[in-house]
């Protein structure tokens, strides 16, 4: 019988069965993760890419304890939104983090609804857009 354990002091290796697990759940989206002690691994595309892999939002996450929903400013997800969520033990002390790209953080729907008329303008350069003339319906 296979028996891995997380912990503080997790490596690479350990990281693998969990992270492969969760990267086919999220639909081969990158996953990475690391333990308090020791950086931990990047898997992309079906493979892990990075086995000593660290990252500035896995690190924040490890030291605050709390989830972040964050675009990083540096590292290799740089510019990309990303989801990180802290792993803890049963004393509720952070081990170790494991984080995903964050394909809800690519559309704040909130956001669009609420600049949709500027957006549109910028787009058309009039309102409504498209005009009645150009709209599908019109061409038939």
């Amino acid at each position: 019988m296979s028996k891995y354990i997380l912990s503080e002091q997790a490596g690479a290796s350990d990281w693998i069965p969990i992270c492969m697990a969760v990267h086919e759940i999220v639909g081969k989206l990158p996953v990475t993760a690391r333990s308090l002690e020791k950086n931990g691994i990047c898997i992309e595309n079906g493979e892990v890419v990075d086995p000593d892999y660290t990252g500035p939002v896995l690190e924040e996450v490890i030291q605050t304890g709390k989830l972040q929903k964050v675009t990083p400013l540096t590292g290799r997800y740089k510019g990309v939104p990303v989801l990180v969520a802290p792993l803890k033990d049963a004393t509720n002390k952070t081990m170790a983090a494991i984080g995903v790209v964050d394909i809800t953080g690519i559309f704040d729907l909130a956001n669009l609804m609420e600049h949709q008329s500027a957006i549109i303008k910028q787009v058309c350069g009039k309102d409504p857009c498209p005009l009645p003339t150009e709209q599908i319906r019109a061409k038939r």
